[in-house]
């Protein structure tokens, strides 16, 4: 099975079943939660006196990322290779997809998943889950651009309060995220690039090389920051970029820290980190698989 660095939160899973999402002190109601937050200082830079140089931006992604298809191995994968030097560490600017926030309050909101999000979700009428057991959420996120940004992500309705929850913690701690999105069903079988990195929920999809469903297919996993935060069994690194992201000791900005696993403990949910056969660091789910 090809699996697309892209969908790196969908396809990087162990052997998942249905389980119950654990409950939290906020409820999963359709409310705003807000928490005031600083804003960090940012230096302008100085230009001389007879020209102006425009500084290179230094959040700005290589031209080439995500349309080098890396050649696939025995497994199906990609080929696991050095990362790039521009990846090392990677802070990209967030692409926006909905409006930031227009305050520097959080701002959280769920609801019913929405008739046009349906339509580029992978959501099918084969998922283990109907529609009215899924919600949409919009969180405000820091980017690596130490901007403020709105992502979004399916969940299971149980668990879209608590989430909200998680996420507040994490803007809160100023924790930077890339990219949020509702993953397309055009994206599963894409060719793997390697340097993906979409912090996302519900992915309808089965466990690579098994029939059984995985926990996103409930809407009850998280995998935040993939590139950051890599799945790593044997030899297997994927993505298959950010093997400089197997040395958890060199701790770079959007890498799991025991704060960010504590947001996810108190609403009951576990780190795929903490695993002994493998270590899926960019996993959080409400069962522990």
């Amino acid at each position: 099975m090809r699996v697309t660095a892209l969908l790196i939160a969908g396809v990087v899973l162990t052997a998942c079943a249905s389980g119950a999402a654990q409950t939290s002190t906020l409820p999963p109601s359709s409310t705003t939660t807000t928490t005031t937050t600083t804003e960090p200082t940012v230096a302008t830079p100085t230009t001389g006196s007879t020209t102006t140089t425009t500084p290179a931006d230094p959040f700005a992604p290589p031209d080439w990322l995500g349309t080098r298809v890396l050649p696939l191995g025995d497994d199906g994968f990609g080929q696991v290779q050095p990362t790039p030097p521009e990846l090392d560490p990677r802070a990209i600017r967030t692409n926006d997809v909905l409006a930031p926030p227009t305050g520097t309050a959080f701002e959280g909101t769920t609801q019913p998943v929405p008739s046009d999000v349906v339509a580029r979700s992978t959501w099918t009428g084969d998922c283990p889950v109907t529609l009215d057991e899924l919600s949409y959420i919009t969180v405000s996120f820091w980017g690596f651009d130490g901007e403020r940004h709105t992502g979004e992500m399916l969940v299971n309705a149980s668990a879209a309060g608590p989430m909200l929850g998680v996420f507040q913690r994490l803007y809160e701690m100023q924790f930077p995220i890339e990219e949020m999105r509702v993953v397309r069903t055009d994206e599963l079988d894409l060719p793997p690039t390697g340097d993906g990195n979409d912090t996302t929920a519900f992915v309808c999809r089965p466990v690579v090389g098994a029939t059984s469903w995985s926990m996103h297919a409930y809407g009850l996993a998280v995998d935040l920051n993939p590139f950051q935060n890599p799945y790593v069994k044997g030899d297997l690194v994927l993505p298959e970029l950010a093997s400089t992201y197997t040395d958890r000791e060199r701790v770079r900005p959007g890498m799991v820290t025991p704060d960010v696993v504590h947001a996810f403990e108190s609403i009951g949910w576990s780190w795929g980190g903490d695993w002994n056969s493998l270590k899926d660091w960019m996993h959080f789910s409400s069962n522990g698989t």
